[in-house]
């Protein structure tokens, strides 16, 4: 008799989950404000799993990609449990090792759970019939702005609906505000805002089947004219990531466009200008544009090495598939949720003290469904070199108009990639 109701409790315990899945020790790669916030979420898994011991290493985030790509390179050998993946990096890894991963079919990700994340957040971790990571944060681009100047400079932020209003607020809150910039853009180093506005008007590196290159269309150039634009009316300051975190809390710059993530980085670097920032909408490039676009974003994928993937499951399912786990990390380090039900917790709906009682999030939150699927794929870092630098050479006059050079750039990413430009 007893050894019926053992056989019968785990048969139970394997129906409902996998028995596998209640212990073990788990280890997970990770970098900076990522790591931490993953860190937040092991008390709450624990209370559901109190046998799982969750390791978070905070490697920083090139090491993190480094070791990584390494690690799959070597058949596995030295990897964690979990990978932390920036999207845009995502198919770097299934294009070259697309066994280093789990399929996570295999453990029980369902149909109905991929539909819970929007689908710009899926685009670039699912290949065929196969889910190599599940989706954590997501970017939805959003415009921080310290209120304080916008008053001072006459401009009432619920009144720049496109580019060309962002432009001429800048010129006046840099008047009323000497010593001031409109925003910042790192130039130099990133194509942040032609991302951004690119994306925003559905046009980006390669197109949706990742099999053409589309960086020259319309759109594109659209985009990558009003960046200089910008830049030629006085408005931009030229800054990198620690210097954009320095303006902010010296209260040297007005706004800072970027995506939602970037929340935490305000809040947490600059703790004294409590109150003094609000959020608002990207412009577009018209009035009556679209206003939504991603910037960034991870997912969390689980390795083929890994000698406890039902562990390793279980906590993606709780940190990732939860309102719970992802809400705790948009309390505690503004990591935006990829979970579609996190729009409707309570807290997503609530004034927050340091942006001056506005609900942020909601604001931010609501622009996720809208936003247009970009797909990076295996070539995303070539194409991004190529950018910058022919990014520079425009900026610098050194194209007759953004057509032209992006021209070139498509004419250098077939010639890098092998694909077509389209």
């Amino acid at each position: 008799m007893r050894t019926t109701l053992t056989c019968a409790a785990l048969m139970l315990a394997l129906g409902s989950g996998s028995a596998l899945a209640q212990s073990g020790e788990i280890t997970i790669w990770s970098w900076n404000i990522a790591a931490s916030s993953l860190k937040s979420t092991v008390e709450g898994f624990n209370k559901k799993y109190p046998d799982i011991k969750v390791t978070v290493q905070d490697l920083g985030n090139q090491p993190t990609y480094d070791k990584s790509i390494a690690g799959c390179a070597a058949g596995g050998v030295g990897l964690p449990d979990i990978v932390s993946i920036e999207n845009g990096e995502a198919e770097n890894y299934w294009s070259q090792f697309p066994d280093c991963f789990v399929d996570l079919h295999t453990l029980g990700y369902t149909a109905e759970d991929q539909k819970k994340f929007p689908d710009f957040k899926r685009t670039e971790l699912e290949v065929g019939d196969k889910a190599y990571a599940m989706p954590w944060d997501s970017g939805p681009v959003a415009v921080f702005y310290r209120r304080d100047f916008y008053e001072k400079g006459g401009v009432d932020p619920a009144s720049i609906k496109t580019w060309d209003d962002f432009i001429a607020a800048g010129k006046k809150i840099q008047a009323a505000n000497p010593g001031v910039s409109m925003t910042n853009a790192d130039f130099n180093g990133d194509t942040e805002f032609f991302r951004m506005i690119s994306n925003e008007q559905g046009c980006g590196y390669f197109a949706e089947d990742g099999q053409s290159i589309t960086v020259a269309e319309p759109k594109c150039v659209d985009a990558l004219t009003k960046v200089k634009e910008m830049k030629d009316a006085g408005i931009v300051t030229s800054a990198d990531w620690s210097t954009k975190i320095t303006n902010n809390t010296a209260g040297t710059v007005a706004s800072q466009v970027y995506g939602g993530w970037y929340e935490g980085t305000i809040r947490t670097e600059s703790p004294k200008e409590s109150g003094k920032w609000g959020v608002y909408l990207m412009p577009s490039l018209t009035a009556d544009g679209p206003r939504a676009a991603n910037l960034g974003g991870s997912s969390l994928a689980i390795t083929s090495a890994s000698k406890n993937k039902e562990a390793a499951y279980a906590y993606l399912k709780y940190t990732l598939g939860t309102n719970e786990g992802q809400i705790t990390m948009l309390k505690d380090f503004g990591l935006v949720p990829s979970l579609i039900s996190a729009l409707d917790d309570p807290y997503v709906a609530q004034g927050q003290p340091y942006w001056g009682g506005q609900a942020v999030w909601k604001d931010i939150l609501a622009t996720l469904p809208k936003v247009v699927p970009s797909r990076g794929t295996q070539f995303q870092s070539d194409a991004e070199i190529i950018l910058r630098a022919v990014q520079t050479k425009y900026l610098a006059n050194g194209y007759p108009d953004a057509k032209a050079a992006l021209d070139d750039a498509a004419k250098q990413i077939a010639a890098a990639t092998g694909l077509p430009v389209k």
